[in-house]
């Protein structure tokens, strides 16, 4: 059954035509099938991994620029370590970004969003982020871990992923990660995710909200000032 209504198709494979420039690879890892069948349980141990990689499928199939490479997270741990994938459904987007872009959980609902226009920018290289903003990236030497905390239903997180995405898109130091709060409970409960989209920086920096560029940047560069000056 497909995941994507054949109107959307038509739509996303002709947007594909035209915006892709450079070729995009999203590098999928997931947990191989089991053959015990528990009754009434997930007998993959991961709930979302085969829809997710369904859908990821899909999206694949849209474009000849668009490729997937799936791998098996309990097999392959040194390559999953290599993206720094320690959780699955886990989705990393490689093409053009000076940075990295990956997603924890399966993008759906809202988040197809961040997915799709993912693609389009690291498949160009570029974003729409301001100069003023692409300025102070230019300066950004230290490592910022962007996570932001999502879930399918919220019509603001999109906006909030996609700016830490267009900021990895444009940094080599930042990683930009999308995770669907309800597939991670356990690093929502760490958290403290009461509310989305929630994002945290490096660990020392949280804020609640799709906050404007200006706002946004100035949490990231505060998140990385205060790593500089704990060395």
């Amino acid at each position: 059954m497909s995941l994507i209504s054949k109107e959307d198709r038509e739509v996303l494979i002709n947007r594909f035509a035209k915006e892709l420039t450079a070729p995009v690879k999203m590098v999928y890892f997931t947990k191989a099938a089991s053959k015990l069948v528990v009754p009434g349980g997930d007998s993959n141990g991961c709930e979302y991994c085969e829809d997710t990689r369904g859908l990821l499928e899909e999206v694949a199939s849209m474009s000849g620029k668009i490729a997937l490479e799936v791998h098996d997270f309990a097999t392959e741990g040194e390559l999953a370590a290599q993206y720094g994938v320690d959780k699955i459904p886990a989705t990393v987007i490689v093409g053009a970004a000076k940075g990295k872009v990956r997603f924890f959980g399966i993008p759906s609902g809202y988040e197809f969003t961040s997915l799709i226009e993912g693609i389009v920018d690291i498949s160009k290289g570029t974003t729409d982020l301001s100069d003023a903003t692409r300025e102070s990236l230019a300066s950004l030497t230290e490592d910022v871990h962007i996570q932001v905390f999502v879930t399918p239903s919220c019509p603001y997180c999109p906006s909030a992923a996609r700016m830490a995405q267009k900021m990895a898109i444009e940094n080599e130091h930042i990683i930009a990660d999308t995770v669907e709060a309800t597939e991670f409970p356990q690093m929502s409960q760490k958290y403290r995710v009461q509310g989305v989209p929630k994002i945290v920086v490096n660990e020392t920096t949280q804020f609640v909200g799709a906050l404007p560029e200006p706002r946004y940047l100035g949490e990231v560069m505060k998140a990385a000032t205060a790593g500089s000056a704990k060395r």
